[in-house]
């Protein structure tokens, strides 16, 4: 696969790295800095363009894969996928569910793909949890939570952009919870009906919130609680817990840390481990593995023409979600979602 990168942050460096590593080659990059598109192209190969519509019309590009701000991700979408050419994008896939849905529809009328980049889900702790809830052996589902209580500095949010509405479409919960809230859908199923309470920079200079407490109803009757902040000194390492008639399982940053199953069929044994690898106080503090399986899916989806694992319809739904939460922060009422 030949992949041309808009955006050149932070995490375009672990995504050209993953790419390596599974021998996919980076062709073409732009940057609103042409330097620092060079200084990209140096380490990582490809070649540097003026212009972000030129990475999308690449005739070497396969598919384009968008590091920017989420606010800029419709823009390249349509140029790409009117060039015929898949796209991926970083998450979260929008900042808000109208362009979202719009970015959806475009790709399909297109006939081309759209991946989301939700690593997370390629986890060994969350692939295991995937065949294990599906087969029961949790028993029914009761509850489902997730708590993300991050800490970032002063430092992180000195650009305006950090934590705006407009840019990035909230705070801690669309830019730091989008993940749990991901692989909560991925395993427990839709949410029925929200209720939220948020703190609106409670220590950062910021629009958004940085602190955030939602409780969840979900389709199938289980309950759950989802918390969300980059408030929270030192930094803790985030959790999902789920709890079911069965027994629980507990996943502590990308790892299983928990499980403890009653009368447990031990053919498919679970991935019990101490060390964990997680963003709690250092965002790139993150393991390429994951990257590199969701990128090889996406490479596979494309040459065998099917869906992604993460498609463009469940980085919708997982925005859907984090949306109706706001929307129950903003009017002090329960959301009811689908």
């Amino acid at each position: 696969m030949r992949v041309g990168i808009i955006g050149t942050g932070a995490i375009s460096h672990k995504h050209a790295q993953a790419y390596k590593n599974i021998g996919f080659e980076v062709v073409a990059v732009n940057d609103n800095a042409m330097e620092r598109a060079e200084e990209f192209t140096a380490l990582y190969g490809g070649e540097a363009c003026i212009s972000y519509q030129e990475v999308c019309r690449h005739p070497k590009v396969d598919f384009i894969d968008v590091c920017t701000f989420p606010d800029f991700r419709l823009q390249p979408l349509k140029v790409a996928a009117a060039a015929g050419k898949h796209v991926q994008v970083q998450k979260p896939i929008a900042t808000d569910v109208r362009t979202a849905r719009g970015m959806v529809e475009f790709c399909a009328q297109s006939n081309v793909l759209l991946n989301i980049v939700s690593q997370h889900r390629f986890d060994d702790s969350i692939q295991f949890l995937k065949r294990a809830i599906a087969a029961g052996r949790l028993g029914k589902i009761i509850q489902a939570d997730a708590y993300v209580k991050w800490w970032r500095s002063a430092e992180y949010y000195s650009r305006p952009i950090k934590g705006s509405w407009h840019t990035e479409g909230g705070g801690a919960l669309i830019n730091q919870g989008i993940h749990q809230i991901d692989m909560l859908l991925h395993l427990c199923g839709a949410v029925s009906e929200v209720f939220g309470y948020w703190q609106l920079g409670a220590i950062h200079k910021i629009e958004s919130e940085d602190v955030i407490t939602a409780v969840m109803k979900y389709a199938s009757g289980a309950t759950g609680v989802i918390q969300a902040s980059t408030a929270m000194w030192p930094g803790y390492t985030e959790r999902l817990e789920i709890h079911g008639t069965k027994g629980c399982a507990v996943v502590s940053g990308d790892k299983l840390t928990t499980w403890d199953v009653q009368d447990d069929d031990a053919s498919d044994p679970a991935p019990l481990a101490k060390e964990v690898a997680s963003g709690a106080s250092d965002p790139m503090a993150i393991s390429l593995t994951p990257f590199e399986r969701q990128f090889t899916d996406f490479g596979d989806a494309i040459r065998n023409h099917r869906a992604p694992l993460n498609s463009g319809e469940e980085g919708l739904r997982a925005l859907e979600l984090v949306e109706s939460i706001y929307n129950s922060c903003r009017s002090g009422d329960k959301v009811k979602l689908g």
